[in-house]
């Protein structure tokens, strides 16, 4: 397993950290990550949008706002997104006081 940090994540502000499970390769093409990510408290994961992929968000633990396309609510533990190809979302734990960790699955169109 593979861990990498991004320094203000598509624009946001923070360090996040991203627990690469597997790689593109092993899932065979089919989809372009899966991994757990880390937004500790003040983190924000930017606005962003998917070309060609979508992306799905399991949240394991912690609380924040998830914008989907403009349309903004808080998500925990056990809610789960998905922004289609061709939309876009950010992921906010500016108010969190713990961790907000995720699973992040890309599936390629």
């Amino acid at each position: 397993m593979e861990t990498v940090y991004m320094k203000d994540p598509f624009g946001g502000k923070g360090n996040m950290k991203m627990e690469k499970i597997l790689s593109d390769a092993e899932m065979g093409g089919k989809c372009g990550l899966y991994a757990r990510v880390t937004l500790h408290p003040g983190d924000v994961l930017g606005y962003h949008e998917h070309h060609g992929n979508g992306e799905c968000y399991f949240i394991l633990s912690g609380t924040g706002v998830y914008d989907d396309n403009g349309a903004k609510r808080t998500v925990k533990a056990g809610d789960v997104t998905w922004t289609p190809d061709g939309t876009g979302h950010s992921l906010d734990n500016s108010a969190g006081s713990e961790d907000l960790v995720f699973m992040a699955l890309i599936v390629n169109s």
